[in-house]
């Protein structure tokens, strides 16, 4: 069941508070002493500088007519940022994670709308792409083999598998978001993240309020559209996360940031929570960070064995050295499947993650440069 959305410029303050309530009800912790394990370990001070550095996967090798252009694509892309649980399937058919291989289908979304075949895009052609269209560009199977119902030895071939599934899903983002965005008169998502970001700068200039740019962005994607509302009831507390809307916000500051002049306004980031799917509250349980030692008996045994000091040995030790083979042998590794988790429990554990991050930022009492890089290091 969803909750009610936040009050109105309180979308940001909502998700730091519902995230903070949560964990505490249901008896995760972080220690601060754990914290300052895993941010003082060799696997942290190792690779730090390099991860800080990098775009984290917000380099476009794309050649963009118009900045409106290439916020379009940063938009669509943080749109359909979803999939960590397809990671091994997508691994399996196409070499490559989720976030990969969700970038990958976004450049071929703008590359074939540059042929000429069609604005896929655009409101229109997202309210129109259909499912053959995103299986191609995204290079799933979407077929599953099974033994024929009558005749012997013969398999037959129907729709289905995690390929379609996520084909759905993506078909869904697209069709919805496109679908709202034409009632309402939008070319494309990147002139309505334009429209907010202009309208975040009025509000944050008449109230002297510099963080109102963001949280207007935040709520005007969230309100508008169902695809950036990841939020649950649990137990009779709201969790807001709203982890692509969020990477919106970062992805503007990321890419228009430091060009002068900028383009339309840009959010100041250095205080946002952090984004997170299901992947980052299992970095954190297995970092050692979040300890589910004495949480309630709706999380137990979900991840048995992480965060002992055996496998923290491991984990916390110096990264190994980042040779060209052993990068390439192990880009070819396809990952083990997680646990299954219970919508409730992926909430519950990504508002743990939420309010961790914001803790170790406390600890750290530290500036941007250096938070952003402790949020790249750990996700």
């Amino acid at each position: 069941m969803a909750p009610p959305l936040p009050p109105s410029g309180q979308f940001i303050a909502s998700i730091r508070r519902s995230c903070h309530e949560v964990r505490v009800a249901h008896h995760i912790q972080v220690p601060e002493e754990n914290i300052k394990r895993l941010l003082l370990s060799p696997a942290f001070t190792t690779t730090y500088h390099r991860i800080a550095s990098n775009s984290h996967g917000l380099a476009f090798p794309l050649n963009f007519p118009s900045p409106f252009a290439e916020l379009n694509v940063l938009s669509v892309l943080s749109l359909l940022n979803i999939g960590p649980g397809f990671r091994t399937a997508l691994h399996q058919q196409t070499g490559r994670g989720a976030w990969d291989s969700i970038r990958a289908f976004v450049f071929g979304l703008y590359l074939t709308s540059s042929s000429g075949e069609g604005d896929l895009l655009s409101a229109q052609g997202m309210k129109q792409i259909g499912d053959a269209q995103i299986a191609e560009l995204l290079g799933v199977n979407v077929h599953v083999e099974k033994a024929h119902d009558s005749i012997a030895g013969l398999t037959v071939g129907e729709v289905g598998g995690a390929g379609w599934e996520l084909v759905q899903l993506l078909k869904q983002l697209m069709n919805e978001t496109g679908k709202i965005l034409v009632q309402n008169g939008y070319s494309d998502l990147g002139t309505f993240v334009a429209e907010a970001l202009k309208e975040g700068q009025n509000v944050a200039s008449r109230t002297g309020n510099k963080d109102a740019l963001a949280d207007v962005v935040l709520e005007r994607l969230v309100r508008a559209f169902p695809g950036f509302q990841d939020m649950e009831m649990i137990n009779g507390r709201p969790v807001y996360c709203f982890k692509k809307a969020l990477f919106v916000i970062y992805g503007v500051a990321i890419r228009f940031g430091s060009k002068s002049p900028v383009p339309f306004p840009v959010p100041d980031a250095s205080s946002l929570p952090v984004c997170t799917d299901n992947v980052l509250p299992s970095m954190l349980v297995h970092l050692g960070v979040l300890d589910l030692s004495a949480c309630d008996a709706s999380l137990e045994g979900i991840f048995d064995g992480a965060g002992s000091p055996q496998a923290l040995e491991v984990l916390l030790a110096p990264a190994p050295d980042l040779m060209k083979d052993t990068a390439k042998a192990a880009a070819k590794v396809v990952p083990k499947e997680g646990p299954v988790l219970t919508t409730d429990q992926a909430y519950i554990l990504r508002a743990a993650a939420i309010d961790a991050c914001a803790l170790s930022i406390e600890v750290l009492n530290v500036n941007y440069v250096l938070a952003v890089g402790f949020m790249k290091c750990i996700i």
